[in-house]
């Protein structure tokens, strides 16, 4: 999910085009090099440019599942992404949100992640590395995946 549906940065930046609450400056100085571990965090962020409308046309063409880790030290993480996949892609998307440390042991033909840990290098199927020269935004994956 993270820097693939969701702008983890517009948590913490507020810059213009956003209109989620932000951090407030004195919990990023306390969290400073563990953002990922301030309480409530992923569900302040926005999606990344052209996600949802990429997936609402990916689940047409594929069966489509979100895989996505969460830091085991922030508890409310795991709830808060799944109200944030609610919110942004619907009841049918929150159904098929799965949490896991080891993406490798989901089956498919392709994992568009923005990172190479958690078990991708072991994926059975094609990595989509996405943010990647090749595939550096979601215009570049649908033209990928739907051509």
């Amino acid at each position: 999910m993270d820097g693939v549906l969701v702008d983890f940065n517009s948590a913490i930046l507020c810059r213009r085009g956003y209109t989620n609450e932000h951090l407030d400056p004195n919990i990023i100085q306390e969290y400073k090099g563990r953002l990922e571990q301030v309480p409530g965090i992923f569900s302040l962020m926005s999606p990344m440019p052209d996600a949802i409308e990429s997936y609402l046309k990916l689940i047409q063409h594929f069966d489509t599942y979100i895989l996505s880790t969460f830091p085991w030290e922030n508890h409310s993480a795991a709830n808060d992404k799944l109200e944030w996949v609610q919110k942004y892609l619907g009841e049918s998307a929150y159904q098929r949100l799965i949490l896991t440390h080891h993406k490798n042991l989901s089956i498919g033909d392709y994992l568009i992640d923005d990172r190479t840990d958690c078990g991708i290098d072991r994926f059975i199927g094609e990595h989509i590395h996405f943010g990647s020269k090749k595939f550096p935004n979601w215009r570049s994956v649908l033209k990928y995946l739907l051509n």
